[in-house]
């Protein structure tokens, strides 16, 4: 009897860890996903053919698209040599049942 209750509970645990992945893994493959088109845009942006408030607003669009939490004034973009570089700092609320948690993401590009 007692061997049933270890592997339920062993079945509960892993259930649990399964549904906290599910919920906790998104937004750092949004963020994953975002970091890669920062560094496209920081890769691709020239100072000579583009302004640093055109590669900004254009990161910030492309966060709104994707249904990320940035705000114009959370993008940062610096000329950097013959770049730019882009940083971004925002975070996203998870609710979980009894608890809530921020998850804190700063994607950078052009270093």
């Amino acid at each position: 009897m007692t061997r049933y209750l270890r592997i339920a509970a062993g079945v509960a645990v892993l259930a649990v860890l399964g549904l906290f992945a599910a919920v906790m893994l998104p937004p750092y493959f949004r963020n994953l996903e975002y970091q890669r088109y920062l560094e496209d845009l920081a890769a691709h942006s020239d100072i000579h053919n583009s302004s640093a408030e055109i590669v900004r607003v254009s990161a910030a669009n492309r966060a709104a698209r994707m249904g990320l939490p940035v705000r114009l004034d959370q993008v940062r973009v610096q000329p950097s040599g013959e770049r730019f570089l882009v940083e971004v700092r925002y975070f996203v609320r998870v609710d979980l049942p009894l608890y809530t948690v921020d998850l804190h993401f700063r994607p950078a590009a052009g270093r």
